[in-house]
C-alpha cells in the first residue's frame, strides 16, 4: 500500500486533474485532506480508490471525484458559511473546511455523526460544527448560508434548503430518482431559483421529511 501522501497525489492527478476538475484550490485541498482517516479501518487500503466506499449504516463515503465536483461547484471563499447536508464520514466537510469555509454539517444517524466528529478532530478540522438532525430541513438557526452542499440525492427541489441561502447563495444538490440523478447548482436570485449547471451523478438517497422516506 503506498504512503497516504503519495496516494493522495496519485488520486489528484489520475482521478481529478485528468478528468475535468480544473480548480487548483480544490485540487490542492484534496491533496491535503487525509481521506484514510474518514474510512473504516477495514477499508483503509482502498481509501484513495476511484469508488464510493461503505462506512456503515447503509451509507458511503463518496467517490473522490464527486467530492471534488461538489467542492468545485460550491466554490467556497474563505470565511463563507457553508452548510454540508449528509455528513456521512465527514470527508466532504473536511474538504470544504480546507478551502477556508466555516462549515456546519448535519447528519441524521447519530453514530455516523459521532464518528465524523472524531475523524474531523483527528484530521485537524475540529472547528467544523457537527449537528444531528434531519438534513432536509437544514439548520435554520444558523441560516442564512453562503452555500449549501448536499451529499445525497433529493427527490425534488429542496425548497427549505433553498430558503436558507443568502441572496446569490449557491445550493449544490443531486436531484432525481434513487438510481440516477443530476448534480444541480442552483443560485438564489431575485427572480427565483436559477439552475446554472447540471451533470449526471449517482448518490445514496437523501432521507428525511423533505427527502426520501427511510
Amino acid at each position: 500500500m503506498p504512503e497516504p501522501a503519495e496516494a493522495r497525489r496519485a488520486m489528484v492527478e489520475r482521478q481529478l486533474r485528468h478528468r475535468d476538475i480544473a480548480d487548483e484550490r480544490v485540487l490542492e485541498a484534496m491533496a491535503r485532506v487525509p481521506r484514510e482517516l474518514f474510512v473504516p479501518r477495514s477499508e483503509q487500503r482502498r481509501a484513495y480508490a476511484d469508488a464510493a466506499l461503505p462506512i456503515g449504516h447503509g451509507q458511503t463515503i463518496s467517490q473522490p471525484y464527486m467530492v471534488a465536483r461538489i467542492a468545485e461547484a460550491v466554490a467556497p471563499r474563505p470565511g463563507e458559511l457553508v452548510l454540508d447536508v449528509g455528513t456521512g464520514s465527514g470527508y466532504q466537510a473536511a474538504v470544504l473546511a480546507e478551502l477556508g469555509a466555516n462549515v456546519v454539517t448535519i447528519e441524521r444517524i447519530p453514530e455516523l455523526a459521532e464518528a465524523a466528529r472524531e475523524s474531523l478532530a483527528a484530521a485537524g478540522y475540529d472547528a467544523v460544527e457537527v449537528r444531528v438532525g434531519d438534513g432536509t430541513l437544514g439548520v435554520s438557526e444558523r441560516a442564512p448560508f453562503d452555500a449549501i452542499a448536499v451529499g445525497a440525492a433529493a427527490p425534488g427541489f429542496p425548497q427549505t434548503l433553498y430558503d436558507q441561502l443568502r441572496p446569490r447563495g449557491r445550493l449544490v444538490v443531486p436531484v432525481g430518482g434513487q438510481r440516477a440523478q443530476r448534480l444541480e447548482v442552483i443560485v438564489r436570485s431575485p427572480e427565483g431559483p436559477a439552475v446554472v449547471h447540471s451533470v449526471p451523478c449517482r448518490f445514496v438517497p437523501l432521507v428525511g421529511e423533505e427527502g426520501f422516506r427511510a
